[in-house]
């Protein structure tokens, strides 16, 4: 798409969800890069439901540092791949306390040094929790962007580069959950409402 399309394409999206914006609770950073390592795979509906209790249990990074595992199990263990999940956070939280005195950090290559976060989790920290400019790709924002033509990439990392070369600076955090959004609610994976679709007109799959 040529600028003044993309343009057009972002401004009916945000128009159509001005409401959009993360859906994971978190009254905080640390509630919320817990929330977002245990998305992975699960809706956020579900990390909902199981992270009131669990923050409750474990209010911040010291005290879910000095967790046992299989105690966290019992409050996730309504989302898929919660074992796993169990021990990252843990791990996750121990790292934040032994190296950034318990508090999350605020720089990509320190997240992502973090155990259960990755490049996805990273930047919707940095962009939700920390307010930058970021563009985390999942499997909403991957789908819908190569399916209307904002980019023509066959994997995760290469969408996430392709987008922010073709979505202006100002606009990646915006654009992430306006697609989000959209996938969820019209462009979805396997039966989209083109009839219904807000860029139907600018859409690469209807021309």
């Amino acid at each position: 798409m040529d600028k003044e399309k993309v343009k057009k394409v972002l401004d009916l999206l945000e128009e159509e969800y001005p409401e959009a914006e993360c859906a994971l609770h978190h009254r905080n950073v640390f509630e919320l890069i817990v929330a977002v390592a245990l998305s992975a795979q699960t809706t956020d509906k579900s990390v909902n439901q199981v992270t009131p209790e669990l923050f409750e249990r474990y209010p911040d990074a010291a005290a879910l540092s000095k967790a046992d595992p299989a105690d966290v199990e019992k409050f996730i263990r309504r989302i898929g791949m919660y074992k796993t999940k169990s021990k990252n956070i843990v791990a996750m939280a121990g790292r934040i306390v032994s190296d950034f005195g318990g508090q999350v950090p605020e720089d990509y290559e320190s997240l992502v040094s973090l155990p259960g976060v990755g490049r996805k989790t990273a930047n919707v920290v940095l962009s939700v929790g920390f307010g930058h400019q970021r563009i985390a790709v999942d499997t909403h924002v991957f789908r819908v962007s190569n399916r209307i033509g904002l980019v023509h990439e066959s994997d995760v990392l290469k969408t996430e580069l392709a987008l922010m070369e073709t979505v202006p600076e100002n606009r990646w955090s915006k654009t992430h959950h306006s697609l989000i959004f959209h996938g969820r609610n019209c462009c979805t994976a396997r039966k989209p409402d083109c009839e219904g679709c807000v860029i139907r007109e600018l859409c690469e799959k209807n021309i």
